[in-house]
């Protein structure tokens, strides 16, 4: 089955549509949840109210994409799931734990359903964030009773990559203009090995066949497969203060701090064009 959506991440990049020189994408979730919810849960269990909480923040803000961070939404999902962690301790061979959660039939339908609402209401071309093969693979390694992920390599990765592929598959009829596997190292975490975007081969052609834009967030850059511009990360002080220079970028990614005033953030999207 082949699927389309009338605009990909890489169209958004070439020509944005808000009309700035540079494309952006914002992950603006812990700003929002700070001046839109003021204190209020965010309502990850209602996918109608957290669209609306959603589109709230991107009227506000302009980006050019709706980005949909599904590992907080896995977060959420997943916690306190002793019946999920029990299944991913089943096992200790390695990629168990992530094959497990990604194959679970209640889990999946919750975030088809959640992001089935997300993609249907969003007035911007979605692009769905998620771990890269290795990172998830990485953050369920301790089920399998290993602490050490550092004998974690790229073949392992390519063989989570297949079953990331797999559970990709149900977002096949959604309009999703592309994806970004996030394999930024966390804060406070050690850097494992660096596992490029060509070795996520399933992937890949998966995506090629949905024409969905496939990308890869590194520490140091965003990089988009077929050799489109590359992104840049917006410094977080650049919100925070009007002294902070933009980077050299094709287009740029942004999470806002909570910490950022309305003012100050106004301001600053001006700096953006």
């Amino acid at each position: 089955m082949t699927t389309s959506t009338a605009t990909t991440l890489a169209n958004v990049v070439a020509s944005p549509p808000s009309g700035r020189p540079r494309a952006v994408v914002f992950d603006h979730h812990e700003y929002a949840a700070s001046v839109i919810l003021r204190g209020r849960p965010v309502p990850w269990d209602n996918a109608t109210a957290y669209a609306a909480f959603f589109a709230q923040a991107q009227g506000l803000l302009r980006p050019d994409v709706a980005l949909l961070d599904l590992d907080r939404l896995y977060g959420h999902l997943t916690a306190g799931n002793t019946r999920l962690e029990t299944g991913m301790a089943a096992r200790s061979r390695t990629g168990f734990a992530l094959r497990t959660v990604l194959g679970d039939e209640d889990l999946n339908r919750a975030v088809l359903d959640f992001v089935t609402v997300f993609a249907k209401t969003a007035r911007q071309p979605v692009v769905l964030r998620m771990p890269s093969p290795m990172m998830w693979l990485r953050a369920t390694h301790h089920f399998s009773g290993a602490d050490d992920t550092s004998a974690l390599d790229a073949d392992n990765a390519e063989n989570a990559s297949m079953y990331v592929s797999d559970w990709l598959r149900a977002f096949a009829g959604l309009p999703v203009a592309g994806l970004l596997l996030d394999n930024r190292t966390s804060a406070g975490a050690s850097r494992g090995v660096h596992v490029p975007l060509e070795t996520y081969t399933p992937i890949a052609n998966l995506a090629g066949n949905y024409r969905w834009t496939l990308g890869q967030l590194d520490d140091d850059q965003a990089r988009l497969q077929g050799g489109a511009a590359v992104g840049a990360y917006i410094p977080e002080g650049f919100w925070l203060g009007s002294d902070v220079e933009l980077p050299a970028g094709g287009f740029y990614l942004g999470e806002i701090p909570s910490a950022a005033s309305p003012e100050g953030v106004l301001a600053r999207l001006g700096a953006l064009g």
